[in-house]
C-alpha cells in the first residue's frame, strides 16, 4: 500500500520535479472525470418546407434550364444553395400571400412579410448560438417595428391587419394599458405642479394679449391694403376696357 502511494505521488508530481513518468492507465485514470460535449439537438428550421429541387431565385423563368444537364441542375437548384439563397426564396413565398397586387411591394403587409422571415431567422439562430447579443439586439428592433406595422394596420385596415396574421402565422397581442400607482405624494406633485401651471399663465396673460392685438391690427391692416389693390385694379381694367369701346370714361 506504501508503495503505491509512493509511485502515484510521484506521477502526479511529474518529471519536472523528479518523478517516474506515469503509464497509460494511471494517465487514463486521473481524466476520468472530464466533461463531455453536449451535442446540438436537431432543430426545426422554417426553411425545412423548401423542396431541395426548387430552382434559386432568377433562374425559374430561363427556358434553358429544363435542357441542361443534371449536375447543372443541381447547381442550380436549392440542394446547393446557401442559406442567403433559401432565404429569398422564403421571403418571396410570404410576400405573394400578403401582397395587395402583383406590383406591390412596399405596402405594409408586404413589410411585415419581410420582417417575419428575418425574425424567423433570427430566432433560428439564437437557439443554435443563445450568446450572440448582436443578433438578439436586431431581432428585437425587427420585432417592435412589426408590432408598430401591425398596429397601424389594425387602426386603419383591420381586414388586412386579420389577414396579414392569418396567413404569416402572426400572434398578435395588444399593448399594456398605461397605469400607475397612485399615491398621496403623487397626488401633492400634480397639484403643486398644476398650481404652477395657472400662475405662470396668469403673468403671460397680458403679453399675449398685447401680441393677440398686434396679430389682428395686422391682419386688418393687410386686408385693407389687399382691398385697396382690388378696387384699383378694378378701375384700371375699366379704364382700359372703355379705351378700347372708343367711349370716354
Amino acid at each position: 500500500m506504501l508503495a503505491l502511494r509512493t509511485v502515484l505521488g510521484r506521477c502526479l508530481a511529474g518529471p519536472a520535479r523528479g518523478g517516474a513518468a506515469c503509464s497509460p492507465l494511471i494517465q487514463t485514470a486521473r481524466w476520468y472525470a472530464r466533461p463531455v460535449k453536449k451535442r446540438m439537438k436537431d432543430i426545426p428550421s422554417h426553411l425545412d418546407d423548401l423542396p431541395p429541387t426548387m430552382l434559386k431565385k432568377g433562374y425559374t423563368d430561363v427556358p434553358v434550364v429544363n435542357s441542361v444537364d443534371d449536375v447543372v441542375k443541381r447547381l442550380l437548384s436549392l440542394e446547393m444553395a446557401s442559406q442567403k439563397e433559401k432565404m429569398k426564396i422564403k421571403t418571396q413565398q410570404l410576400v405573394e400571400k400578403v401582397r395587395r397586387s402583383p406590383s406591390d411591394n412596399g405596402s405594409f403587409e408586404v413589410q411585415v412579410a419581410v420582417l417575419t422571415a428575418k425574425i424567423r431567422s433570427y430566432e433560428e439562430h439564437l437557439q443554435k448560438h443563445p450568446k450572440d447579443k448582436s443578433n438578439r439586439r436586431r431581432m428585437l428592433m425587427d420585432i417592435d417595428r412589426r408590432k408598430k406595422l401591425l398596429g397601424y394596420l389594425r387602426r386603419v385596415r383591420y381586414d388586412a391587419f386579420e389577414n396579414t396574421c392569418k396567413q404569416l402565422n402572426i400572434q398578435y397581442s395588444l399593448p399594456a394599458a398605461y397605469s400607475r400607482r397612485i399615491t398621496k405624494r403623487w397626488l401633492v406633485k400634480k397639484a403643486f405642479c398644476r398650481r404652477v401651471f395657472e400662475e405662470a399663465q396668469k403673468l403671460k396673460a397680458p403679453e399675449r394679449l398685447k401680441q393677440r392685438q398686434e396679430w389682428r391690427a395686422r391682419a386688418r391692416a393687410r386686408a385693407a391694403r389687399e382691398k385697396e389693390a382690388r378696387e384699383k385694379e378694378a378701375q384700371e381694367q375699366a379704364q382700359a376696357q372703355a379705351q378700347a369701346e372708343g367711349t370716354p370714361v
